[in-house]
């Protein structure tokens, strides 16, 4: 380091390296794959860590033209696995020194005030569910670089698409319960405009048409506890066989619908097999405890922000839906 300086350049590294300065600015701004050897990088990030050398962002920034900043649009927060999704898209993005600011849309859908007095002056990228993408023409995030998660892939606002395999989920839901034995099924199906929810829809509908024997009743309700509630007593004392299977599009659902089956004096799993969609906290919290499906949220996050910056930097994001897997636990049995 040179004499009397308190703070090291990325000419002190350069020196420390052996390289030039335009190299350590490629390799510190995670630029340098292609245009620099593995070794050459390894030595300029050894030499910075030893210097203990921190690049000026702000300066940087202003070369660059960018903030280093991605908004992520989520719907309300009433659930942990989007709080998951920021978790797993935020440690991402520092580790390319990105942050992100959380943006949930203040109904969970629908349109949402601009947070910024210019989206695009103050953004790099968006990275937004498909449960919150009416809010994307408020704040003008469909101009900027957008990644969307669980969103059609056909019809994507975005220049990528991230999603989780929520196909394969109700799959795998529809063949363990028909391996049990259940005929009579009940879908408690969430009451939001949303891709997602579409595909688990049609996913079952497929499955169990294809199973002889089986018949189908839908009941809507919104993502609540209460809203559950009051759509399954409805469902359940209506015309027709009592189903023996109930299939919700979330974990929350299914507490609701755990509450209307003992209020109708069915016991879980005995008289009524449950099944959920996310695995949050609250599918142990209950008893019997209840099967459903594991979605990595986190991982979901990394995904998205991963597909970002691959867009930023005008790469290909990774390709394919994340997998999931059906956990289960005391809420299905045979029917009686």
């Amino acid at each position: 380091m040179a004499r009397g300086s308190t703070r090291p350049t990325s000419r002190d590294v350069a020196q420390a390296a052996g390289v030039s300065q335009a190299a350590v600015s490629l390799v510190l701004g995670d630029k340098w794959r292609g245009r620099v050897s593995e070794p050459t990088a390894q030595r300029v990030r050894e030499a910075a860590h030893a210097l203990g050398y921190r690049p000026n962002l702000a300066a940087r920034n202003l070369r660059l033209g960018r903030t280093r900043t991605v908004l992520l649009v989520v719907p309300a927060l009433t659930t942990e696995f989007f709080a998951g999704v920021y978790t797993g898209a935020a440690r991402v993005a520092a580790e390319h020194g990105f942050g992100v600011v959380l943006y949930p849309s203040p109904e969970g859908v629908g349109p949402a005030r601009d947070p910024f007095a210019s989206a695009s002056a103050a953004l790099d990228g968006v990275i937004a569910s498909s449960m919150a993408a009416d809010a994307l023409s408020a704040i003008r995030g469909d101009q900027l670089p957008l990644v969307m998660l669980d969103s059609d892939p056909e019809g994507s606002l975005g220049a990528a698409t991230v999603n989780l395999d929520i196909a394969d989920a109700v799959r795998q839901i529809a063949e363990h319960l028909l391996l049990l034995g259940h005929r009579h099924f009940l879908h408690l199906a969430a009451d939001v405009p949303s891709w997602t929810f579409e595909v688990r829809a049609r996913e079952l509908a497929a499955r169990l048409d294809a199973a002889p024997g089986t018949t189908l009743r839908t009941a809507r309700a919104p993502i609540s506890i209460e809203g559950a509630l009051t759509a399954t007593e409805a469902a359940l004392a209506g015309p027709g066989p009592r189903p023996t299977a109930l299939v919700c599009d979330d974990d929350k659902l299914a507490v609701g619908a755990y509450k209307a089956a003992r209020r109708a004096g069915l016991r879980i799993p005995d008289d009524l097999s449950v099944t959920g969609l996310d695995d949050l906290g609250l599918a142990t919290a209950i008893d019997p405890e209840l099967t459903t499906v594991r979605l990595d949220a986190e991982l979901f996050g990394e995904r998205g922000m991963r597909a970002l910056l691959a867009v930023l930097e005008g790469g290909v994001p990774e390709a394919g839906d994340i997998p999931v897997n059906l956990v289960v636990r005391g809420s299905t049995a045979p029917p009686r």
